[in-house]
């Protein structure tokens, strides 16, 4: 079956068609067009899809949707943009199943693949969510865009970095859950306060379905802020976490000896007992935010739970492979993605349970604005506690955590990415275990995919 008919695509982007077609996928990115797709040719500060349009032909596209003329067969709008936004909300609008929305400073593409596995797992191909992290406002209706008509559960990640982003995103998913994993001080550049970034996050509930349900961190110390701006919008209000008083509870947790955790969750009177193959106690909380959002759309909790026990890392957010080093292997985790305070001692967290000798590669921390300096400066003593013997420190922004760690431990402090690998390089051994984070800027998955390259066959 058709993602989309040239027909529908007028209809939905009040566009002309120039030709009959069907397409099976959407995409604006011309290095990803495949055999079959609706190429967008977005418009930009910097860029022209329309330049692509042959080179999105020539390789298998089906349809694109213009706004200059073109040969090729497509769809002719006034503005390129504005009809991706209909186009997602026509996807939106003609799915009959329940759509899940998450947000958070940390953990929300996690939780999103996450619950998407949970979804998909009773029955699969029914489910559906936004690639990699397209959360922004050309990714989220992209995400929308490509969702089948039958799909049964969709689940969106959005994100923000200024008041007001949110409330314009969740209008277009009009999510019947919405989800708000962890506040934490990212983007602190733009806020005054992590209260605000609270309440810029909680504009997600706005775009609630009447009856919808808002799930909100039981421990978070913004929670009852959370809940009150969930308030005029949300049916039910679901509370999880750790605490006593959470309505989705992890009461027992116990690591495997995969590094893992065990866990048992309690809820309305319920039990469940499953494994979590992600490392580091957060992944505790998350599962019960994710349990919470199954509960609500009326899935089966019991093959989310196994579902949460098959999950592989992901890329940049958690993914670890063994790299080949001279006399044998090296373990390196890769959260190359992306950084915040938050998020950087929780992963450091999950490097101290590692045996053998750990390494840090650590990239700056972006966003932060005028706290940036202490922020990176605090990260001395999770960084002492996790057991680091050598940290590599990347960026400018750095230099506040390379005073703290001055004396404490082994360390260098260097440019960029490549200077990082060329020192990494020059002091891994077999038995390390090193942990890979920084702003997506630094640009330290490069340094990732040239250790990965190095994996046995």
């Amino acid at each position: 079956m058709s993602l989309w008919t040239s027909a529908e695509i007028a209809a939905a982007t009040d566009g002309t068609a120039s030709a009959g077609f069907d397409v099976t996928g959407v995409t604006f990115d011309s290095r990803e067009v495949g055999r079959g797709d609706l190429f967008l040719a977005l418009t930009g500060e910097t860029t022209n899809g329309h330049r692509f349009l042959d080179q999105a032909f020539a390789q298998g596209a089906a349809g694109a949707l213009v706004s200059e003329a073109t040969p090729h067969p497509h769809v002719a709008v006034a503005d390129t943009t504005a009809a991706l936004d209909a186009l997602g909300a026509a996807a939106r609008a003609r799915m009959q199943g329940k759509v899940i929305g998450v947000t958070g400073s940390v953990g929300k593409t996690g939780t999103k693949e996450a619950l998407f596995a949970a979804l998909d797992r009773p029955e699969p191909g029914t489910a559906h969510r936004s690639v990699k992290s397209y959360n922004n406002h050309t990714g989220v209706p992209l995400s929308l865009a490509r969702m089948p008509r039958e799909t049964r559960f969709g689940v969106f990640e959005m994100g923000m970095n200024h008041e007001g982003e949110l409330a314009q995103l969740t209008r277009l998913v009009r999510p019947h859950v919405a989800i708000v994993t962890t506040i934490a001080p990212a983007h602190m550049g733009f806020f005054d306060s992590e209260a605000a970034i609270a309440d810029a996050k909680s504009e997600i509930f706005q775009g609630l379905e009447p009856g919808g349900t808002a799930i909100v961190p039981f421990d978070s110390p913004h929670r009852d802020r959370l809940i009150a701006a969930a308030q005029p919008y949300a049916g039910r209000i679901v509370t999880f976490g750790l605490g006593d008083g959470a309505d989705f509870r992890a009461v027992e947790q116990m690591r495997t000896r995969t590094g893992g955790t065990f866990v048992t969750a309690r809820f309305d009177k319920r039990e469940l007992s499953f494994t979590i193959s992600q490392l580091g106690p957060h992944w505790v909380s998350n599962a019960m935010a994710i349990l919470a959002a199954v509960d609500a759309v009326g899935s089966d909790l019991e093959m989310a739970g196994l579902a949460m026990a098959e999950m592989g890392g992901l890329p940049g957010r958690g993914a670890r492979f063994l790299a080949s080093v001279d006399g044998g292997e090296a373990l390196v985790i890769d959260e190359s993605y992306n950084a915040n305070p938050a998020s950087m001692r929780a992963t450091l967290a999950v490097l101290a349970r590692e045996d053998g000798r750990k390494l840090a590669v650590l990239g700056e921390m972006r966003e932060l604005g005028d706290h940036s300096e202490a922020f990176h400066a605090d990260l001395a003593e999770p960084i002492a506690a996790a057991g680091v013997e050598r940290a590599i420190l990347v960026g400018e922004a750095m230099q506040p955590l390379a005073n703290a760690l001055e004396g404490r431990i082994d360390f260098v402090h260097v440019p960029d990415a490549a200077t990082a690998l060329d020192r990494l390089n020059a002091v891994l051994a077999p038995g390390d275990a090193v942990l890979v984070k920084g702003s997506n800027g630094v640009r330290l998955s490069g340094l990732v995919a040239a250790l990965a390259e190095r994996q046995r066959p």
